[in-house]
């Protein structure tokens, strides 16, 4: 059975390889200690009977933006100062567990955590900054908008994430 958890100090991050040494080295060496600093929260996808062994990761953090960068359909709903979001900031499968759909569980749990966001305290929608083309089309996959003149950053609007969420 799988398990989406906070990061903890009993995971196993240094046996935790998804290809891309950026996120390996942020798993390994910032995640917990954002999470400790209130900066960015990181949850991890295990299998409960081994549930040291990370098979992923997101990292959720907030963030603002302001309306005139927003697509020109979305920037005219909102007033024009800073606007609340959440920032998917980061996101990785391990690489001996991809293709199994486990990055999908793991974005529709950062929709779920968003929508509590939101529920709480107000937010607009998810953010995510796309590493390359084929992440980029990962996220377009679920919905995301490539914001105007930057193809790489992309927005789910939080009307988008309840609708995905209904259709569940």
């Amino acid at each position: 059975m799988l398990k989406i958890a906070p990061l903890s100090r009993e995971h196993d991050r240094a046996a935790f390889d998804c290809g891309v040494a950026e996120l390996n080295a942020f798993l390994k060496a910032t995640a917990r200690q954002h999470g400790e600093k209130g900066l960015s929260r990181t949850f991890v996808l295990t299998e409960s009977d081994k549930s040291a062994v990370i098979l992923g990761f997101f990292t959720l953090a907030l963030c603002e933006i302001t309306a005139e960068h927003l697509p020109p359909s979305y920037a005219a709903m909102y007033p024009k100062h800073s606007l609340p979001a959440v920032r998917l900031a980061r996101l990785a499968v391990s690489l001996r567990h991809q293709g199994k759909g486990y990055g999908s569980l793991l974005v529709a749990e950062a929709v779920h955590r968003t929508i509590l966001i939101a529920d709480q305290a107000g937010n607009i929608g998810m953010f995510v900054d796309a590493k390359n083309a084929r992440a980029r089309d990962f996220y377009k996959h679920y919905g995301f908008v490539a914001l105007p003149g930057q193809v790489k950053t992309l927005f789910l609007p939080l009307k988008t994430l309840r609708d995905a969420i209904k259709a569940q």
